[in-house]
């Protein structure tokens, strides 16, 4: 895993591409900052396919939606993320992504990770807010919790809980899986749509909190939808974002969770949606 004493941040840092060998190709490398148990942490895979799609010279508009299926784990070393804009319109664009690695043994590139992107040329319309932010104490007033567990990628986040958090005991007494916390990059970081990528991604598993067993678990695909448009991150800037998170089924192996990240001034960012595999 690359390490770097650059005064960089950790984030962009992670999120360094390099034009490849072809269109739409480019090229990185994993780091430690953001590792987790086999691989990177997959909230970080999904930011970096996006800013791969955000730096494509034909890219049209912002982020709408971005939808991540992890395949296979992102291993140590180099990897390719390959954008190619399938469709363009007169205002929305759709793009397929993959990330792509060689196996250590050698032979040919192996995907990984596959994505779709939306993005459009937002306009000014009638809008209106039907999911306001629930009523919480401000970040000031939540104890910052620490690392849960000892994996890199848990250090780049700042995370005060509100209710919700993993039990004390894990008795297998079971409980409602809702989760709220306050939450931004560490050290703190201007938000963007890469940023706000990966913060979708930040709650465990949802079935360790219904249940209270720490059962293998981990997100087969994720779909983060954007709300915000560029005007409303920067009014964001690096503040902290509330994050909301619950499941709505478990059945046979696979619970999905749905989740909302609002600005501290109560704006709707974005909602995300997940399907996770767990094991008895």
């Amino acid at each position: 895993m690359q390490t770097s004493t650059s005064t960089a941040h950790p984030l962009d840092e992670a999120l360094a591409l390099a034009p490849g060998d072809a269109p739409g190709h480019f090229t990185g490398q994993t780091t430690q900052a953001y590792w987790n148990m086999v691989g990177p942490y997959g909230g970080l895979t999904a930011a970096t396919m996006l800013a791969a799609v955000l730096r494509h010279p034909d890219v049209l508009g912002e982020p709408v939606a971005l939808t991540v299926n992890f395949a296979a784990a992102v291993t140590e070393g180099p990897f390719t993320v390959e954008a190619t804009p399938v469709r363009t319109n007169r205002s929305t664009q759709h793009w397929v992504v993959s990330v792509l690695q060689s196996p250590a043994e050698g032979g040919a590139p192996q995907v990984t990770t596959t994505a779709t992107v939306l993005m459009a040329e937002r306009r000014e319309t009638w809008s209106a807010a039907d999911t306001p932010m629930p009523q919480v104490p401000p970040p000031a007033d939540c104890e910052p919790a620490p690392p849960i567990f000892p994996v890199q990628w848990l250090r780049r986040y700042e995370m005060r809980p509100v209710r919700g958090m993993l039990p004390q005991e894990w008795d297998g007494s079971e409980r409602d899986s809702l989760t709220q916390l306050w939450m931004r990059d560490a050290p703190a970081r201007a938000l963007d749509f890469p940023a706000l990528a990966a913060l979708a991604d930040v709650f465990f598993p949802r079935v360790w909190r219904r249940r209270a067993l720490r059962v293998p678990a981990g997100t087969v695909s994720m779909t983060v939808y954007f709300h915000a448009g560029s005007e409303m991150l920067a009014r964001t800037g690096s503040g902290y974002l509330l994050g909301q998170a619950r499941a709505q089924e478990f059945r046979n192996g696979f619970f999905d969770q749905a989740a909302q990240l609002w600005s501290e001034s109560g704006e709707l960012l974005a909602t995300t949606h997940q399907i996770v595999y767990y094991k008895e």
